[in-house]
């Protein structure tokens, strides 16, 4: 599986660069989603733009992005859906507990003023 990751101070970027997020590469990135949480990521900014396909392990693979960073008290964003992914995130009523935005600046903008909203809170 192909894909790109910049790890920035607050969160970490991935950019899945193939067109197809299915059964046959789905376990890898969710091997890699793992990895990225044990090594202490609690961010993730989930770049969808090159993806046409998602299949039911993909969705699988976003949940376990979505669950890692819950379990970290971090935020877990997709960005760039097209309308076929978009279609199946909504057949299956994921769109309720997923977080999906147009843009990838847009995602990290909701991942740096949830990690200020809970800096506030640490504070108070």
């Amino acid at each position: 599986m192909k894909f790109f990751i910049d790890r920035q101070e607050k969160y970490c970027l991935l950019a899945l660069l193939e067109d197809k997020l299915n059964s046959i590469n789905a376990t890898k990135f969710k091997t890699e989603l793992v990895t990225l949480h044990a090594e202490g990521v609690r961010n993730m900014v989930l770049d969808l733009s090159k993806v046409s396909f998602v299949d039911s392990s993909g969705l699988s693979a976003l949940l376990v992005g979505n669950r890692v960073c819950k379990q970290a008290n971090g935020t877990f964003v997709m960005a760039g859906a097209n309308e076929n992914v978009m279609k199946l995130i909504k057949i299956s009523q994921l769109d309720s507990i997923l977080q999906i935005f147009p843009t990838v600046s847009e995602a990290i903008d909701i991942v740096l003023m949830d990690e200020v909203e809970r800096d506030l809170n640490e504070e108070n």
